[in-house]
């Protein structure tokens, strides 16, 4: 990933959080959690009703990248 992906991302984070303040609390609140063999569940129900989920079981070498997410 380059320098100018990056900034764009770190960007598109700002903008999300200021129109989601309560996300980021939740996903520290999750990361404090998540242990091995967690299961972290997700759902997207689209505009039009369509239901896309999936789930996956937290393994210990996951755990790193769930921290960092939250910060």
């Amino acid at each position: 990933m380059n320098l100018g992906n990056l900034m764009q991302l770190k960007n598109s984070w700002a903008t999300f959080t200021r129109n989601h303040p309560k996300f980021p609390k939740f996903l520290q609140a999750a990361a404090t959690a998540v242990k091995e063999d967690t299961l972290i569940e997700i759902k997207i129900t689209t505009a039009e009703g369509k239901v896309i989920e999936t789930n996956l079981k937290v393994k210990a070498s996951d755990i790193e990248l769930v921290k960092n997410l939250a910060m």
